[in-house]
């Protein structure tokens, strides 16, 4: 029976095989250009076909990760004489760019298997270097390559050179260099390659635009960012969310939430990593009517069955201290991953419930769900915040004995931080000094704070010093030091650490406290004793009561009661740490207001109900 008769089609005449292989890598069928190429190669095709279909054939090998293929082409290329070819070489190019383990030697012996001397660009620059015709394609292959490989200076001058020797770079020229000055946030040289891409008319060009709002945005400057964007004329879904995650990542909400309601009137729907770069802000923010916003454009959109998006609302609704909105969440989806088990658990970390955030790591253990050093980060926080000193000291052991994790600093310090709290302050300061990691200024700082809470003055002056040492100029310990000495009785001590202070032009960050209400502050005060032991000032108990009345979380509480109808929770951020007597008045203030009271401080969440706090008064 003859091979036609088996019913296979005949071989193209030899004329059309190296059409049908362009044509099938220029519409991405690379594997039939694959396949038609090595079919020519095993026929009678004459020698012709071979320099004709080399450029398709090698782009399909980079396409298709195919290195040993590739590698064996670029030898008949050579042997061919098809290397001259500028397309052929550009290909060339291509290649070892999209597939970096593939090494030429400077034999011209191609390496697979990555013991090669020379390193991936090299292999690219020896092909540009023997190259006998270049073009614009050749010269921006190698700057990108450069680029990708952080060899920035070397990316540039190469664009000086290409300029030098004749050839004017393009738009793809100028994508490749941007991301080099949003890296290194060099916002000068990147103006500058926005003058030539206006002096030469690529400023309306999308890639080049793109790359523009990324840079302006990296360099902190969405102001720009947003002119750019404006002047664009045409707007693809790639350009709106990169003007979208620009603002995102600079913490522009409302700038933000304007994008993205002039991209839904623009009528380009939203994709998910439009909500991925969206969501986030609002809980870093606390931004709660924003997120809810875009939760309802979520749902809306038909999004809520995305884990990533699902995750992320989590994250959301937890930072923004809506606990119960996030557990909802949680239980509604299908099969939840390990992102969004652990941004639960780390909810329940901030906002007190240990228990809960327990029993759902330990549900993640019995179905066979391994926890990775984000999760361990959350279940010690969560041991620290509830004072769990023995379940601590268990999960901190079994990350590396049960699951082969070694601890980070952060997991040393949440560690550490367990064993302050519970007052273990010997073992704690053994743990920091034996630690594997060269502990840093947070680490030790975690023990200087227990020895405050636990008035060991000498102890926190130990560790005061090894903090100073590390860091001259640390604000914060120089602050709880003084504050230690105070406490104790010991205000010449405070007083002459403050002047150092002063004479260093160091400033204590000044507490304040906000709230989304805006309208004027009035603070009342009945139903409770002011706990003047926050007040470390040599003044009489009476001004140390006149001080506390002025603490920012008060003013921003009252200021939400007067301002907002009956029975509306109160929420309340602040960037310190809540003082005791805050702590204590605001419960007062939940029983008799008969408010819902949510406070984040620097630590974690407190919720305020009744008269009863979430943290049981630990924190």
């Amino acid at each position: 029976m003859s091979v036609a008769a088996a019913g296979s089609a005949p071989p193209p005449p030899p004329l059309s095989w190296a059409y049908q292989i362009r044509v099938a890598a220029a519409h991405g069928h690379f594997r039939d250009a694959v396949s038609l190429f090595l079919r020519m190669r095993a026929s009678a095709a004459p020698r012709s076909s071979v320099p004709a279909s080399l450029p398709a054939a090698i782009k399909s090998c980079a396409a298709l990760g195919l290195r040993a293929l590739g590698a064996s082409l670029h030898g008949l290329a050579i042997r061919s004489g098809a290397f001259a070819d500028r397309f052929t070489a550009n290909a060339l190019l291509n290649f070892y760019c999209k597939l970096p383990d593939s090494y030429l030697h400077s034999s011209g012996v191609i390496s697979m298997d990555g013991t090669g001397s020379a390193t991936a660009l090299e292999s690219v620059r020896k092909v540009f270097d023997e190259m006998l015709e270049r073009d614009v394609v050749s010269w921006n292959t190698l700057v990108l390559g450069c680029a990708e490989e952080g060899r920035h200076q070397e990316a540039l001058g190469l664009v000086r050179k290409m300029w030098s020797d004749g050839f004017r770079p393009d738009s793809f020229t100028l994508s490749s260099v941007l991301p080099i000055f949003a890296e290194c946030a060099d916002v000068k040289r990147g103006m500058e390659v926005h003058g030539f891409a206006i002096r030469n008319g690529f400023d309306n060009d999308v890639f080049v635009g793109s790359s523009l709002i990324d840079m302006y945005a990296n360099c902190t400057r969405t102001d720009y960012s947003v002119k750019v964007f404006d002047k664009l004329p045409v707007r693809d879904p790639i350009l709106w969310n990169s003007m979208l995650a620009g603002c995102a990542q600079n913490g522009s909400v409302e700038e933000a939430l304007g994008i993205f309601h002039r991209m839904l009137q623009a009528g380009v729907r939203p994709v998910p990593v439009t909500f991925s770069s969206l969501i986030p802000i609002c809980g870093n923010l606390a931004s709660l009517r924003f997120g809810k916003q875009l939760h309802a454009y979520v749902i809306q959109g038909g999004f809520e069955d995305n884990v990533f998006i699902s995750s992320s609302l989590i994250d959301m609704y937890c930072k923004c201290g809506e606990i119960s909105i996030a557990r909802c969440i949680f239980d509604r989806m299908p099969s939840p991953d390990i992102v969004s088990r652990t941004a639960m658990i780390m909810g329940y970390a901030l906002h007190g419930p240990a228990r809960e955030a327990l029993v759902l790591f330990e549900k993640m253990e019995l179905g066979n769900v391994k926890p990775n050093h984000i999760t361990f980060l959350a279940v010690l926080t969560a041991c620290s915040h509830a004072g769990l000193l023995d379940k601590g000291r268990k999960y901190f052991n079994s990350m590396s004995e049960q699951y082969g994790i070694v601890p980070t600093l952060e997991h040393c310090a949440a560690f550490a931080d367990i064993l302050g709290r519970a007052g273990e302050l010997d073992e704690a300061y053994s743990f920091i000094s034996k630690m594997q990691i060269k502990p840093t200024p947070c680490v030790w700082s975690t023990l200087l704070r227990a020895c405050r809470v636990h008035k060991n003055t000498f102890l926190a002056e130990e560790v005061a010093k090894k903090i100073m040492e590390l860091e001259p100029r640390s604000i914060s310990s120089h602050v709880v030091l003084s504050n230690v000495y105070s406490a104790s009785g010991r205000w010449n001590e405070a007083a002459r650490l403050r002047k150092s202070m002063r004479n260093k032009g160091m400033k204590k960050d000044p507490a304040c406290s906000w709230i989304e209400v805006k309208n004027k502050l009035h603070m009342a005060r009945q139903g409770y004793v002011p706990n003047t032991e926050d007040v470390f000032q040599d003044i009489e108990e009476e001004q140390k009561r006149y001080v506390l009345c002025g603490h920012s979380e008060k003013l921003a509480i009252v200021f939400g009661i007067i301002s907002t109808p009956s029975g509306t929770t109160i929420r309340v951020m602040k960037n310190l740490r809540v003082c005791i007597d805050c702590h204590t008045v605001t419960k007062h203030i939940s029983k008799l207001a008969e408010r819902e009271i949510v406070v984040r401080d620097a630590n974690r969440f407190h919720h305020f109900k009744d008269g009863n706090c979430s943290c049981g008064d630990f924190w």
